[in-house]
Protein backbone atom coordinates (compact mmCIF):
# COMPACT_ATOMS: atom_id res chain seq x y z
CA UNK A 1 0.00 0.00 0.00
CA UNK A 2 1.23 3.49 -0.81
CA UNK A 3 -0.20 6.77 0.51
CA UNK A 4 -1.36 8.96 -2.40
CA UNK A 5 -3.19 12.11 -1.38
CA UNK A 6 -5.55 13.99 0.89
CA UNK A 7 -8.47 15.78 -0.76
CA UNK A 8 -10.11 19.01 0.39
CA UNK A 9 -12.95 20.83 -1.35
CA UNK A 10 -12.44 24.53 -1.95
CA UNK A 11 -14.99 27.27 -2.65
CA UNK A 12 -12.65 29.70 -4.46
CA UNK A 13 -9.89 28.00 -6.46
CA UNK A 14 -7.86 31.18 -7.07
CA UNK A 15 -7.95 32.13 -3.39
CA UNK A 16 -7.02 28.59 -2.35
CA UNK A 17 -4.13 28.40 -4.83
CA UNK A 18 -2.87 31.75 -3.55
CA UNK A 19 -2.90 30.38 0.00
CA UNK A 20 -1.43 26.93 -0.67
CA UNK A 21 1.10 27.96 -3.35
CA UNK A 22 2.04 31.59 -2.76
CA UNK A 23 1.78 31.63 1.01
CA UNK A 24 2.39 28.05 2.11
CA UNK A 25 4.89 27.25 -0.67
CA UNK A 26 3.28 24.19 -2.25
CA UNK A 27 3.63 23.72 -6.01
CA UNK A 28 1.02 22.68 -8.55
CA UNK A 29 2.11 19.43 -10.18
CA UNK A 30 -1.02 18.29 -12.00
CA UNK A 31 -4.48 19.58 -12.96
CA UNK A 32 -7.57 17.88 -14.34
CA UNK A 33 -10.82 19.50 -15.42
CA UNK A 34 -14.09 17.68 -16.07
CA UNK A 35 -16.75 19.61 -17.95
CA UNK A 36 -19.17 16.69 -17.62
CA UNK A 37 -18.59 16.44 -13.86
CA UNK A 38 -18.32 20.23 -13.47
CA UNK A 39 -15.18 20.14 -11.33
CA UNK A 40 -11.46 20.91 -11.36
CA UNK A 41 -8.84 18.89 -9.49
CA UNK A 42 -5.50 20.51 -8.69
CA UNK A 43 -2.72 18.41 -7.14
CA UNK A 44 -0.10 20.16 -5.02
CA UNK A 45 3.20 18.97 -3.56
CA UNK A 46 5.43 20.30 -0.83
CA UNK A 47 8.72 21.80 -2.07
CA UNK A 48 10.76 18.80 -0.92
CA UNK A 49 8.35 16.39 -2.64
CA UNK A 50 7.91 18.26 -5.92
CA UNK A 51 10.39 16.25 -8.02
CA UNK A 52 8.93 12.96 -6.80
CA UNK A 53 5.37 14.28 -7.26
CA UNK A 54 6.00 14.96 -10.92
CA UNK A 55 6.94 11.28 -11.19
CA UNK A 56 3.80 10.41 -9.13
CA UNK A 57 5.88 9.19 -6.20
CA UNK A 58 5.02 11.71 -3.47
CA UNK A 59 2.00 12.33 -1.27
CA UNK A 60 -0.12 15.16 -2.64
CA UNK A 61 -2.80 17.58 -1.58
CA UNK A 62 -5.76 17.43 -3.97
CA UNK A 63 -7.85 20.59 -4.16
CA UNK A 64 -11.32 19.80 -5.52
CA UNK A 65 -13.18 22.79 -6.91
CA UNK A 66 -16.81 22.07 -7.78
CA UNK A 67 -18.00 24.59 -10.35
CA UNK A 68 -21.49 24.80 -8.88
CA UNK A 69 -21.68 26.55 -5.53
CA UNK A 70 -22.21 24.38 -2.49
CA UNK A 71 -21.98 25.00 1.24
CA UNK A 72 -19.54 22.54 2.77
CA UNK A 73 -21.02 22.42 6.23
CA UNK A 74 -20.35 19.61 8.66
CA UNK A 75 -16.74 19.15 7.60
CA UNK A 76 -17.65 18.17 4.04
CA UNK A 77 -14.79 20.32 2.76
CA UNK A 78 -12.42 17.56 3.90
CA UNK A 79 -12.67 14.83 1.32
CA UNK A 80 -10.68 11.66 1.85
CA UNK A 81 -7.36 9.91 2.29
CA UNK A 82 -6.24 7.88 -0.73
CA UNK A 83 -4.08 4.77 -0.88
CA UNK A 84 -2.84 2.79 -3.88
CA UNK A 85 -3.06 -1.00 -3.48
CA UNK A 86 -1.67 -3.91 -5.49
CA UNK A 87 -4.95 -5.88 -5.59
CA UNK A 88 -8.08 -3.91 -4.74
CA UNK A 89 -10.25 -7.02 -4.60
CA UNK A 90 -7.96 -8.82 -2.15
CA UNK A 91 -7.66 -5.75 0.09
CA UNK A 92 -11.42 -5.19 0.11
CA UNK A 93 -12.07 -8.89 0.82
CA UNK A 94 -9.61 -8.81 3.72
CA UNK A 95 -11.25 -5.66 5.14
CA UNK A 96 -14.73 -7.13 4.69
CA UNK A 97 -13.62 -10.28 6.54
CA UNK A 98 -12.48 -8.06 9.41
CA UNK A 99 -15.91 -6.44 9.65
CA UNK A 100 -15.14 -3.25 7.73
CA UNK A 101 -18.02 -1.91 5.62
CA UNK A 102 -17.06 -1.18 2.02
CA UNK A 103 -19.24 1.88 1.34
CA UNK A 104 -18.43 2.05 -2.37
CA UNK A 105 -17.36 -1.42 -3.61
CA UNK A 106 -14.70 -1.74 -6.32
CA UNK A 107 -17.25 -2.57 -9.04
CA UNK A 108 -14.97 -1.14 -11.72
CA UNK A 109 -11.83 -2.91 -10.47
CA UNK A 110 -10.30 0.50 -9.88
CA UNK A 111 -11.77 2.37 -6.92
CA UNK A 112 -13.40 1.66 -3.56
CA UNK A 113 -14.32 3.76 -0.53
CA UNK A 114 -14.66 2.89 3.13
CA UNK A 115 -14.77 4.87 6.37
CA UNK A 116 -12.61 4.86 9.46
CA UNK A 117 -14.21 4.41 12.90
CA UNK A 118 -14.20 8.25 13.06
CA UNK A 119 -16.04 8.44 9.72
CA UNK A 120 -13.04 9.64 7.67
CA UNK A 121 -13.46 8.56 4.04
CA UNK A 122 -10.67 6.38 2.70
CA UNK A 123 -10.28 5.82 -1.03
CA UNK A 124 -8.51 2.70 -2.30
CA UNK A 125 -7.19 2.86 -5.87
CA UNK A 126 -5.93 -0.10 -7.87
CA UNK A 127 -2.26 0.25 -8.81
CA UNK A 128 -1.85 0.41 -12.58
CA UNK A 129 -4.79 -0.50 -14.78
CA UNK A 130 -8.17 -1.45 -13.36
CA UNK A 131 -8.73 -5.14 -12.73
CA UNK A 132 -11.50 -6.82 -14.75
CA UNK A 133 -14.88 -6.54 -12.98
CA UNK A 134 -15.68 -9.58 -10.87
CA UNK A 135 -18.28 -10.76 -8.39
CA UNK A 136 -19.32 -10.20 -5.72
CA UNK A 137 -18.03 -6.66 -6.27
CA UNK A 138 -19.54 -6.01 -9.71
CA UNK A 139 -23.12 -6.24 -8.42
CA UNK A 140 -22.57 -5.00 -4.86
CA UNK A 141 -24.55 -1.88 -3.96
CA UNK A 142 -23.20 1.24 -2.27
CA UNK A 143 -23.74 1.48 1.48
CA UNK A 144 -24.12 4.82 3.26
CA UNK A 145 -21.92 7.71 2.20
CA UNK A 146 -18.25 8.13 1.62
Amino acid sequence: MRYLHTMVRVKDLAESLDFYCNKLGLAEVRRMESEAGRFTLVYLAAPGDRQNAEAVDAPLLELTYNWDTEDYGGGRNFGHLAFEVDDIYAVCQDLLAQGVTINRPPRDGHMAFLRSPDQISIELLQKGKALPPQEPWASMANVGVW
